[in-house]
């Protein structure tokens, strides 16, 4: 039987990092989720991880602060990233890494 510590490091290996922005348009701000390019193949549907994955953000940073600063700081067709947020196929939150607009986690 592995080591606690081994478990873990297997386990996240079996989970994806997702980085995460706000995108500003003319009329409206959009969460974009960045999905990297090997993704685990245990993510069967790609509109359920990228609520999960905005839900986590969500929970971790003041919404309406963090869109409240992007509108007003950011040009139109930027991007600011808010960071990464590590997620295994069933849900876990492996890790977070995430600074609001404003530079507060």
């Amino acid at each position: 039987m592995p080591a606690e510590d081994e478990r873990d490091a297997t386990e996240d290996a079996n989970a994806d990092t997702f980085g995460v922005g706000i995108h500003v348009t003319d009329e409206e701000l959009r969460f974009v989720v960045r999905v990297p390019s090997a993704i685990d193949s245990e993510w069967t549907d790609p509109e359920e991880f990228q609520r999960l994955v905005e839900r986590v953000v969500w929970e971790r940073l003041d919404r309406e602060t963090v869109l409240r600063g992007v509108a007003a700081d950011t040009p139109t067709g930027e991007t600011v990233g808010l960071g990464t947020v590590t997620l295994r196929p069933d849900g876990t939150v492996v890790e977070t890494d995430l600074v609001a607009s404003d530079g507060e986690a």
